[in-house]
């Protein structure tokens, strides 16, 4: 079992900071330092293929763009990069889902993954229009996933369930390959819809002991069914184990004591029993301090004051960022869905710092390449619309 890392998307903007949108958009921060314009997601893209990441996952919702338009822009700017796409299936019929997916694998040539996102938050599930509630959206999701895999089988399917209806439902060719589906959820309503229905179960940086207990269960319920696991997590990694945490500082310096209070507020009336799992690791309390904040060796729960979904960044070293992944490796974690503010120079700082110690401890499917060659940074550094650079070691010592 290899490690297999993939980067974020920032489609809602991007920073130096984790204050410019406030993920959960009941109300919007500054605006972003740098706009997610094609341009600018375009060099992160080629960042992360550069680096040698997967693919990348690009989120759903109000407050960010489109997922399927935005990285079905990108493909023609990239040549092997995969494209995670979050979507939600309450707001979609399945026959048509299953009729974008397909389309996008076959235009794409085999580049597309979906992460499907059923929604714990209520307020942002009604702009949608969708009313369930919280266990009801997961049995929905449950038949949307059913009729899907179905759909792609090729052969006309009819179902009728308590949510979806049916009839003849097909596509014009049955994707190949099928897009594999990643899927997340830590409520009892969402662990047996991830061991009937999922190839990948994700779930958000808790410390290795929580992950661990959240993979039993789903391996208990799964049963004989094949399922791999993934772990989403943003990533401070630095030359030295002090660069990085003073990083963390500098992140934490920046956040204001009333946008920390209106983001907890916010995010402790979420459905999601992930995020209320996020929430209990630092309590919303800034007063804790950088270190206090760290809730197991290098993983550092300060970007969930403001931002929700992920709230953990994994913090050291090169060589101890690769000790904590290889930590979760061990417990059975084989995809690594990483980000960092701003999402441009970490995808170097991780990738041409603890991709190759990962590629020599033989965790890697194949080393990280840099075979991609880039135009040279230019002399003002790195701008939104600014063509990307090659290796960005010292333009993200400047003020990252």
């Amino acid at each position: 079992m290899s490690v297999v890392p993939h980067w974020f998307l920032p489609t809602s903007g991007d920073g130096r900071t984790v204050v410019e949108r406030f993920h959960a958009n009941r109300s919007l921060g500054a605006a972003a330092a740098r706009e997610p314009d094609i341009d600018y997601l375009a060099q992160i893209a080629r960042a992360a293929e550069h680096n040698g990441f997967a693919g990348v996952l690009t989120p759903t919702g109000t407050w960010c763009e489109d997922a399927w338009l935005t990285t079905a822009a990108l493909l023609a700017r990239t040549s092997t990069l995969k494209f995670l796409v979050a979507f939600r299936p309450g707001v979609i019929s399945p026959t048509l889902a299953a009729q974008m997916a397909a389309t996008y694998q076959r235009i794409s040539r085999g580049r597309l993954l979906l992460n499907v996102v059923t929604g714990g938050d209520e307020v942002e599930q009604r702009r949608f229009g969708d009313w369930l509630d919280h266990d009801q959206r997961y049995a929905r999701t449950d038949e949307f996933l059913h009729v899907v895999r179905a759909v792609w089988s090729g052969r006309p399917v009819d179902f009728a369930g308590e949510h979806y209806r049916v009839s003849g439902a097909t596509v014009m060719a049955a994707p190949d390959p099928v897009p594999p589906i990643y899927f997340g959820g830590s409520s009892d309503a969402a662990l047996p819809v991830a061991a009937r229905r999922a190839d990948v179960y994700l779930t958000w940086g808790e410390p290795p002991a929580q992950v661990a207990e959240k993979i039993g269960r789903v391996r208990a319920l799964a049963g004989d069914r094949p399922i791999r696991f993934g772990v989403r997590l943003h990533t401070i990694s630095r030359d030295t184990s002090a660069e990085a945490w003073r990083e963390a500082e500098k992140l934490l310096e920046a956040l204001d004591p009333a946008q920390v209070a209106t983001a907890q507020e916010q995010l402790r009336t979420s459905q999601s029993v992930g995020q209320q799992r996020m929430v209990a690791l630092h309590g919303g309390d800034l007063g804790r301090g950088v270190r206090g904040l760290e809730v197991h060796p290098g993983l550092w729960a300060g970007i969930g004051l403001v931002r929700g979904g992920a709230g953990t960044a994994l913090v050291g070293s090169h060589e101890e960022v690769a000790d904590l992944i290889e930590e979760y490796h061990d417990l059975g974690v084989e995809e690594f869905v990483l980000s960092g503010y701003p999402h441009l120079e970490e995808a170097y700082w991780f990738g041409e710092g603890v991709l190759p110690i990962l590629a020599a401890r033989g965790l890697l499917a194949r080393p990280a390449t840099h075979d991609h060659p880039e135009p040279p940074v230019p002399a003002g550094g790195i701008t939104a619309g600014v063509p990307l650079g090659g290796g960005l070691r010292e333009a993200a010592h400047g003020g990252s």
